[in-house]
């Protein structure tokens, strides 16, 4: 057990920057906190800090310790509450990330119907449309859509999705039809960012010239530019997840179908770090997240593409 409140105390001075600041964390005085990493160096035989009147470093050896002592910390408390919920009963945080759009249709109300049932399971739920880094910011699961390349995490499959570039009835009466991928140039285009991913309208460009998207609104949520699309405010772009219900309800129209390439723009994934161990509560909730996104995304009734 002094081994192990060592690596935590030290992972406090590391992850806060100074004795004073893990002392306070801590509960504890800077002498008190400086005097137990000054005995852990002594036990080890190697210094793990550069100590400055501005700042502390780690060296080598430092660097390497608190890389390992947070991992062994980390399977230290998975198998605690891997032990603790054998019994059957969950409890525990679980810290999962989500895109915004597709977090606030699915995966919110997945969280709520899981914790109506598991009250002991605290879910801090990270909404965001950037990248998050699972394993440096100690995240236990994540929620993306898009094509993943990271063999670091270990994946599992919700769906495919496909996009649709459609437009509202109300604007294609106002505005025309665009006849050929050319003629977005001359319409108003909603589209995501230029950083962000799926911004690419996938048409067949046989002249290689590069598609030209008219003005219009550009944001970064996909729900924002589904509102908009359904108002008549523009032609967009977007996943069938957000929009098959609405094109099967004709509140939006297809457009440009036979330039328009219906691949595969991507896929839903339930990604993780992979660990030695993983809590209970951690599997039951991936389980419950993927059977329950599947049941609310996927149709009941096949669904026919109109892109067909």
């Amino acid at each position: 057990m002094g081994n192990q409140n060592d690596m935590a105390l030290f992972l406090a001075v590391v992850d806060h920057g100074s004795f004073s600041a893990a002392g306070r964390a801590l509960g504890q005085t800077p002498s008190a906190v400086g005097k137990r990493v000054r005995i852990l160096e002594e036990r080890l035989g190697v210094g793990l800090l550069i100590r400055s009147t501005r700042r502390m470093t780690l060296t080598q050896a430092g660097r390497r310790y608190s890389e390992e002592a947070r991992e062994i910390l980390a399977r230290i408390a998975a198998l605690e509450d891997d032990i603790t919920e054998s019994t059957g009963h969950l409890r525990g945080t679980i810290r999962l990330t989500s895109p915004t759009a597709f977090g606030q249709r699915f995966v919110v109300p997945a969280i709520i119907q899981f914790m109506q049932s598991n009250r002991d399971v605290e879910i801090e739920l990270l909404m965001t449309d950037k990248v998050v880094d699972l394993v440096g910011e100690a995240f236990d699961l994540a929620i993306r859509t898009g094509k993943h390349e990271n063999s670091s995490l270990i994946g599992r499959t919700i769906m495919p999705y496909r996009r649709t570039i459609c437009a509202a009835p109300g604007y294609i009466k106002h505005h025309g039809r665009p006849m050929a991928p050319a003629d977005l140039a001359l319409h108003r285009c909603l589209k995501l960012p230029h950083e962000k991913v799926l911004t690419t309208w996938e048409v067949d460009d046989p002249e290689r010239k590069g598609l030209r998207l008219g003005s219009g609104l550009v944001c970064n949520s996909l729900d924002a530019l589904t509102a908009a699309c359904l108002a008549g405010e523009g032609i967009a772009c977007l996943p069938d997840f957000l929009t098959q219900e609405n094109l099967s309800l004709e509140r939006l129209m297809p457009v440009l179908e036979g330039s328009s390439k219906p691949s595969e723009a991507g896929s839903v994934s339930i990604l993780r770090p992979e660990t030695a161990i993983t809590p209970r509560r951690m599997s039951i909730f991936s389980d419950f997240l993927y059977g329950h996104i599947r049941k609310e995304v996927i149709p009941k009734k096949p669904f026919i593409s109109l892109h067909n």
